[in-house]
């Protein structure tokens, strides 16, 4: 298919040298906790029945716009340093959530946060009084009708001026009656997170039935699904004898949790990318033995490009040969990895297509299509498929890499220079959505 060409609003004027690797790794890289659990678990802590604690949550752009936006709605979270041992991590920051009648008027900054635009309109519905939210100017471009038509049929008031997305407002009645909906979240499994977290809330529960075509991210509605369990919430669920793409929230009180949250294992890719591309040796510490979160694939997928793994009490280790193979591979459950991946299939030594990740030309920008032209004006051959990207591995040469305000892309640029000498990655400062400081952790485990 022809790509769509993302646009360069700007000429570039923050460029960062992307270091490039004099040799093989070896660093233990302890990287933050995971942003979809932080704000998942801030959603359920607000709506709880009694206060929750918080700890090793990630501070990074999505989650404090999160954080900020509950506080506007009402809801008291205390920060504070920890030294409970509870949990892996011990000591370190927490956060208190304490739970308060939601309330309106109110306004809410998105920022550019998926997780923040679809996962509080359903809150906001409980609120009592309207709830403005906007965003950066990408916010207005990403798909929000899956939420916005869910919240009508299940009798909201929202004004969108017929829109689909940002800005909007949702005009709270202190309650939400619930009920059955449809709605296609085969752009977004957000959509689906979105209803469920707020569920227990409504009079009736809810019953959601998914009626698209393929839905992507199904780890992150597991994910969704055992947090609410973990609460106290009653769910049927596909995946559990339930009906195929219907999920059913019994209306219910929820407890406080004490939750330590897991690292980012999504965050995580470049680090043991940096081992295969280079040939050395990343260990992250806390890696989970069982996980709900996506980037626990990297296990298997990096290994099948040729590097190895080895999981212990102390973390995950992983190991790269020098070698790099080509991979063919659906990354429809997973399509948060296909930048890093890219990345990698651009220095492996044969070709690659992922595929099933067509709706990532919906996310923080058009990644596949941004992808293709920063790829491709550094020497390589990318070409857009229908769901994803073949990648014919060559040369590649310096030059700046694009990044579109896309926290992904300055990571997939980052490893693409560990090979390449000459590689500057424009506005690498957009990597503190989800990773605060990458930059500083990136030269510190090349050892610079």
């Amino acid at each position: 298919m022809t790509a769509v060409t993302p646009a360069h609003t700007d000429p570039p004027t923050d460029l960062w040298p992307a270091p490039y690797a004099r040799g093989a790794v070896d660093a233990t890289v302890t990287v933050p906790g995971s942003k979809s659990v932080t704000n998942r678990a801030l959603v359920l802590a607000a709506l709880a029945s009694e206060p929750g604690w918080l700890r090793r949550p990630l501070r990074s752009r999505d989650t404090l716009l999160m954080a900020e936006a509950l506080r506007t709605l009402g809801v008291r979270i205390e920060e504070t340093v920890s030294s409970s041992s509870s949990g892996a991590g011990g000591s370190g920051e927490a956060w208190r959530i304490i739970p308060s009648p939601l309330r309106g008027p109110a306004t809410v900054d998105v920022g550019n946060a998926g997780t923040v635009m679809r996962f509080l309109p359903p809150v906001a519905a409980l609120a009592d009084g309207p709830v403005r939210f906007d965003g950066d100017p990408r916010s207005h471009e990403r798909p929000l009708h899956g939420v916005i038509d869910a919240l009508r049929a299940l009798g909201a008031r929202v004004d969108d001026e017929g829109r689909g997305a940002l800005p909007m407002t949702v005009h709270g009645a202190g309650g939400l009656d619930g009920g059955k909906v449809e709605i296609d979240a085969s752009s977004s499994s957000q959509f689906v997170s979105a209803l469920l977290l707020s569920a227990p809330r409504f009079n009736q529960g809810v019953e959601v039935r998914h009626v698209g075509s393929r839905l992507p991210s199904l780890p992150h509605i597991r994910m969704t699904v055992d947090m609410l369990r973990a609460v106290g919430a009653r769910i049927d669920e596909p995946e559990h004898g339930g009906e195929p793409n219907v999920w059913r929230v019994a209306p219910s009180a929820l407890r406080g949790r004490d939750l330590v949250v897991e690292p980012d294992l999504s965050n995580a890719q470049p680090f043991l990318a940096a081992a295969l591309v280079t040939g050395g040796r990343v260990t992250v510490p806390d890696w989970p033995e069982r996980t709900t979160q996506p980037g626990d694939e990297l296990r298997r997928i990096f290994t099948e490009m040729g590097g190895s793994c080895e999981l212990t009490e102390a973390g995950l280790t992983f190991t790269g040969t020098g070698r790099i193979h080509g991979i063919d591979v659906d990354l429809g459950e997973v399509g948060e990895l296909t930048p890093g991946i890219a990345a990698v299939a651009a220095l492996a030594d044969s070709p690659s297509t992922l595929r099933g990740v067509a709706h990532l030309r919906l996310h923080e920008t058009d990644r596949l299509a941004a992808l293709t032209k920063e790829i491709n004006e550094l020497g390589g051959d990318v070409t857009e498929t229908e769901d994803g990207l073949h990648i014919r591995p060559r040369p590649l040469h310096g030059g700046v890499f694009h990044t579109y305000h896309d926290h992904r892309m300055a990571t997939a640029g980052a490893i693409i220079g560990l090979a390449v000498e000459g590689v500057e990655i424009e506005d690498v400062a957009t990597t503190a959505k989800t990773l605060p400081d990458f930059p500083g952790m990136w030269t510190e485990m090349l050892g610079a």
